[in-house]
């Protein structure tokens, strides 16, 4: 499978990367190699995490690295990354905004 990621994924990373390199250039750039190579990695398994329980019809799962979720969805030929958010965060707000 195919995997992409959504403009506001790649807004998180870079956000994740800038805030730990001003304390240690060094471990941003493993966290966000780290971050990506679990992304790339759902391709040989994206059924095995779990679904965001949620009444939204939308059928998003995450997977955990370390301190942050990577929150995505799974389509016919490609697996689309929607966020990376760090543990702490509301999540359910991000992902499901009230309208």
């Amino acid at each position: 499978m195919k995997i992409i990621f959504a403009r506001e994924a790649i807004e998180d990373l870079v956000a994740i990367g800038e805030y730990i390199a001003a304390s240690n250039p060094k471990r941003a750039a493993d966290v966000i190699a780290n971050l990506e190579e679990k992304s790339f990695d759902l391709a040989n398994t994206p059924f095995a995490f779990e679904r965001v329980p949620h009444n939204s019809m939308r059928e998003i799962r995450r997977r955990r690295s370390g301190r942050y979720l990577i929150f995505y969805e799974i389509g016919q030929d490609r697996i689309e990354i929607l966020h990376i958010l760090h543990g702490t965060q509301d999540y359910e707000r991000i992902l499901f905004p009230e309208k």
